[in-house]
């Protein structure tokens, strides 16, 4: 048998497809655009619809012949009413081509359409090369069709054995739904069979093998060849996968979902490693409609991570934000990604605002919303989570303690995006400080991330009134300032007046209890450590603890007395720099004005306060003072 392009003879509008047998054929089939020139009876000996079709068209040939050659003898006679007549028979021989499906082109053959046969062409070439009994070779993309063919020809056992029905029945049984890659393959050829596959359940079939076999396949290289199938077969398989309760289901599912989309959805991955079989989505209503099928098929509860990462679930976020996605789907995905928001990245969370009502480059709103959801994650989690140093972030794990430990995470994540978005010029002061104090005291170790954003948005915002400007520094808490940091701030000309004096009255109290541990530790480290060695030998195991006690007592009003000395020489200190700055201011005061030494001393340190915004005490170290304390609330509202 050989197939060769011809030019088209007689209906036939497009290729012609011959048999070389040496014998005149005596059959057209002709199924869509194609011509089959064929012999009958190989076809009649498979398939049990052609020999039907031929058997009834020679019982009604001499019928056909006595019509003929009765019109022919009577043309003459009834000349008036040949139109009439012609007009009937042509009628009645459309009606055939449409009904019956069986013409005759001269008195040698037959000519039979099939205007619906399943496959189209290349599946009647197959079958009719069965007939013929050339070798097949079936794979998991023809043996639906061929399948679907064999049913629609009756090639079954009842009219000839080992037919093209059985073959096809053995094939999908023994090779395709043993495996969920090639069972993905069979239900995409499946998509233009309908309703014929649907009817042999092939497609259940192929669903049903599809989840049971993903959870237990070792190799997940099947997930790919499951991105090719369209909409609506993808939604049954997931419904199918999700309805089951194995082990591995749900990282199934989850490896489906990320190969389906990156497949899918232009945009969400930087390479197409898949094109879909049936034509590329092109339209933004049927991308819409994947992506949400995506969302709407993402596990209830925290995904895995391992699979469903932060990084896709941010992608989805920001493809959904691209194609207007419903607010559900929308939310569904804010709420999944806060899931994971300790393992996003400065890049995952930078989502563009593509809203036109929308006036900054990023969406600032999308990932406040999300640090809510995630704050709110963890206050149902744990309901108290305390502040950690850097050191017992790196030593302690998830698993100790994951509220602290995430929480600190996103801290520095949020301080990062804080920074980078700060420099945009339509970000209002309100939003930044509502995303900036949106955390606990605790997710921040150090406030040197969050000091940054501000000098950066200070720095973009030149224009901003007094109370702005306080506004927004008061985002940052001097207290847990590096070094550094405050050497930056005391030098930094943007940042107001009073936070300057905040600065440097936190760096002198952090200085003042380093340098008194410092001198506590080496002058009392060692004696104190003797002490203790040498009482803990000499009495017995009740007194261990009264011994102790008396220990400390005595080694803490030591380090008092050390301390008291040590504050005293330093207020004399200052005394004396007073004494001599009074002195200088005096006697400038006296040379331009001529007053009285005192007042002159007074006028001078009253002026040289009033010309650098100072407001000190009398005393600028007193030991007896309690330390000065100021929470982040009052920071917000503390009048200048």
């Amino acid at each position: 048998m050989s197939s060769s392009s011809v030019a088209p003879r007689g209906p036939s509008r497009g290729e012609a497809w011959f048999c070389t047998t040496g014998l005149p054929s005596d059959v057209v089939f002709e199924v869509q655009d194609m011509s089959f020139h064929l012999h009958k009876f190989p076809l009649m000996s498979k398939s049990r619809k052609i020999s039907r079709m031929l058997t009834e068209q020679d019982e009604q040939r001499p019928e056909r012949r006595r019509r003929r050659r009765s019109s022919q003898d009577n043309a003459d006679d009834d000349a008036a009413d040949a139109p009439a007549e012609t007009e009937i028979v042509e009628a009645e021989e459309g009606n055939e081509q449409q009904q019956g499906q069986v013409r005759m082109d001269d008195g040698n053959s037959y000519r039979i359409t099939f205007p619906d046969f399943p496959g189209g062409p290349g599946t009647f070439e197959a079958a009719a090369k069965f007939c013929y009994g050339v070798r097949l070779d079936l794979t998991p993309w023809n043996v639906a069709p061929l399948r679907c063919a064999a049913e629609y020809l009756e090639m079954t056992e009842e009219h000839a054995e080992d037919n093209l029905a059985a073959r096809a029945e053995a094939y999908l049984a023994q090779s395709v739904l043993r495996h969920p890659g090639e069972a993905a393959r069979a239900l995409k050829s499946c998509e233009d069979l309908l309703p014929h596959a649907e009817e042999l359940g092939i497609v259940d079939r192929c669903v049903e093998a599809i989840a049971a076999r993903s959870s237990s396949s070792s190799s997940r290289a099947w997930v790919d060849d499951l991105a090719v199938l369209g909409l609506g077969m993808y939604k049954r398989v997931m419904a199918a996968m999700a309805a089951r309760e194995d082990a591995g289901a749900t990282e199934a599912v989850e490896s489906c979902l990320v190969s389906y989309a990156r497949a899918t959805l232009p945009g969400l991955s930087r390479s197409m490693r898949w094109r879909r079989a049936s034509a590329l989505v092109s339209s933004e209503v049927e991308q819409r409609d994947l992506l949400e099928a995506v969302v709407a098929s993402l596990p209830p509860d925290k995904c895995s991570g391992r699979v469903v990462t932060a990084k896709f679930l941010f992608a989805l976020l920001r493809t959904a934000h691209i194609l207007r996605a419903s607010d559900g789907a929308r939310a569904a995905l804010e709420r999944k990604a806060a899931t994971q928001l300790e393992q996003a990245t400065l890049e995952d969370v930078l989502i563009p605002s593509y809203s036109g009502a929308a006036e900054t480059l990023y969406d600032v709103d999308c990932v406040e919303r999300i640090v809510r959801h995630f704050l709110s994650d963890e206050d149902e989690a744990s309901t108290s989570a305390a502040a950690i140093t850097e050191e017992e972030v790196a030593a302690r794990t998830t698993v100790s303690r994951p509220s602290a430990v995430t929480m600190v995470q996103v801290g520095k994540l949020v301080d990062n995006y804080l920074a980078e978005v700060a420099s945009d010029a339509n970000l209002k002061p309100a939003k930044f400080c509502e995303l900036a104090l949106a955390l606990p005291d605790h997710a921040r170790i150090y406030d040197d991330g969050v000091y940054r954003a501000v000098d950066v948005y200070l720095k973009a915002h030149p224009r901003l009134t007094a109370e702005e400007r306080d506004r927004v520094c008061g985002v940052v808490d001097c207290r847990k300032l590096t070094v550094e940091a405050c050497t930056h701030a005391a030098q930094n000309e943007r940042l107001p007046l009073r936070a300057v004096l905040q600065v440097l009255f936190f760096e002198q109290l952090q200085l003042r209890r380093a340098i008194a541990g410092t001198l506590l530790a080496s002058t009392t480290g060692a004696p104190r450590q003797q002490r203790a060695a040498a009482l803990r030998h000499a009495a017995g195991p009740s007194e261990t603890w009264r011994t102790a006690a008396v220990q400390e007592s005595q080694v803490l009003r030591v380090d008092m007395d050390g301390m008291r000395s040590r504050v005293q020489g330093l207020e004399r200190e200052c005394s004396s720099m007073r004494r001599a700055i009074k002195k200088i201011d005096g006697g400038r005061d006296d040379a331009a004005a001529g007053s009285s030494p005192g007042s002159a001393a007074a006028a001078g340190a009253s002026s040289w306060r009033s010309r650098y915004g100072c407001k000190f005490s009398t005393q600028v170290c007193d030991s007896q003072a309690r330390d000065a304390v100021v929470s982040r609330a009052s920071r917000m509202g503390m009048s200048p």
